[in-house]
């Protein structure tokens, strides 16, 4: 069934707007920060509206569009079946093609409110060599908990990609996978919280190495990356306003 924007309620036709602007504006940071090149890579955002309309929606980038021509109106609008909300856009605007990936990780986790995915080059090479980054410096202990994991090697079309996301992640305080022979992909609690985590797996996927050219790295014990984590996850920044 094809869900059309303008019978949403009014309240939810203003949230997929400014989702729509918020998804637009944060796919300027992979250039900015050299996670992708040409079209490649995309950021998608949730919106939780399954108690209205039956089924939660994603705001993802359009296939094969530039980054310098994007613009709110032209972000896609899916159900979690991939499935493209008839909004006004123009039909030769589709999804991305890593869609079905980020709609199956939106379906398994429900803490996941943001996905990214770049093809950034330290965290690819390493994903080319299947090889996890290993936790050996405090920036990783604070941000991932732990090792940067590997996932399965899967073709992009359908939900295999997605599948080997939740099968790493499901159990992992990492909110990066590095996926076989692909590339990296991050979740977090929105989009930007997913962005933070594509720019940090590249930042440490680099400085981890070039470390290792200039000899063995140290590893964190256990102990102390879950010290880390949880003090960087529970006290860190400032306090929320009551």
């Amino acid at each position: 069934m094809t869900l059309t924007l303008s019978e949403f309620p009014e309240d939810l036709q203003e949230v997929v707007a400014r989702t729509r602007e918020v998804v637009a504006k944060l796919h300027a940071e992979l250039p900015r920060w050299e996670l992708v090149v040409w079209t490649a890579g995309n950021v998608s955002q949730r919106i939780r509206c399954a108690d209205v309309i039956g089924q939660d929606l994603l705001v993802i980038k359009p296939s094969g569009v530039s980054y310098d021509e994007l613009a709110p109106e032209k972000m896609v609008v899916c159900t979690l079946d991939g499935v493209k909300i008839n909004d006004g856009t123009p039909a030769k605007l589709q999804p991305s093609s890593d869609t079905a990936a980020h709609a199956y990780v939106y379906s398994n986790m429900d803490r996941v409110g943001g996905v990214v995915h770049t093809h950034s080059t330290y965290a690819t090479a390493w994903a080319a060599r299947a090889e996890p980054v290993p936790c050996v410096l405090t920036m990783m202990a604070d941000e991932f908990g732990g090792d940067i994991p590997i996932g399965p090697f899967a073709l992009i079309g359908d939900d295999s990609i997605g599948r080997g996301i939740v099968d790493t992640l499901k159990d992992s305080r990492s909110r990066a996978v590095l996926m076989q022979n692909h590339g990296p992909f991050t979740i977090g609690n929105d989009a930007k919280d997913a962005v933070k985590a594509a720019v940090m797996v590249e930042e440490v996927a680099r400085t981890v190495h070039i470390s290792r050219q200039l000899g063995e790295v140290i590893p964190i014990p256990q102990e102390k990356i879950d010290s880390l984590f949880d003090r960087y996850q529970n006290v860190y920044g400032q306090p929320s306003k009551g």
